[in-house]
């Protein structure tokens, strides 16, 4: 299993398609292949991972007009990883912008209607700053340089 603390484990039609627009259009590196078009295990990052998994029994990807999930994924330049999904055909939903709660991010929908949200803190922020309110705080994250 990949050593990530959660890892999402999502449905596509074509593993093997799925898998080869994911490292082209996100950098992400297939791990461990579980048959030819069973599952396969991805790195994401340092420390991240995601399983492509096959349509089968209850597994069904996503379907047009409605989404169920969104994942996000830290990065260093939101601006090249968006580029390089859009050079490989990931559809737009959110161009590259800057939110008032210090974080830039982009929206990207994948060929099979997964839904992927790249992002980078670019200043520090406090939820009360922007309406919110903090019950307890983060802890790996109390010194963490925005930036």
């Amino acid at each position: 299993m990949p050593p990530a603390t959660v890892v999402p484990v999502l449905v596509y039609p074509d593993v093997r398609a799925a898998v080869a627009f994911l490292t082209a259009a996100f950098g992400f590196v297939e791990r461990t292949r579980i048959g030819e078009s069973h599952r396969a295990q991805m790195a994401v990052g340092d420390d991240g991972a995601v399983i492509v998994a096959d349509v089968g029994g209850e597994r069904r990807p996503p379907q047009s007009g409605g989404h169920t999930h969104l994942v996000r994924i830290r990065v260093e330049d939101v601006d090249a990883v968006f580029a390089r999904a859009c050079d490989h055909g990931a559809d737009v939903l959110e161009a590259p912008v800057d939110r008032e709660y210090g974080e830039r991010d982009c929206t990207l929908e994948d060929p099979f209607g997964h839904r992927w949200q790249f992002a980078k803190a670019v200043a520090d922020v406090a939820p009360e700053e922007f309406g919110n309110t903090t019950v307890s705080p983060w802890p790996a994250y109390q010194a963490r340089e925005p930036g």
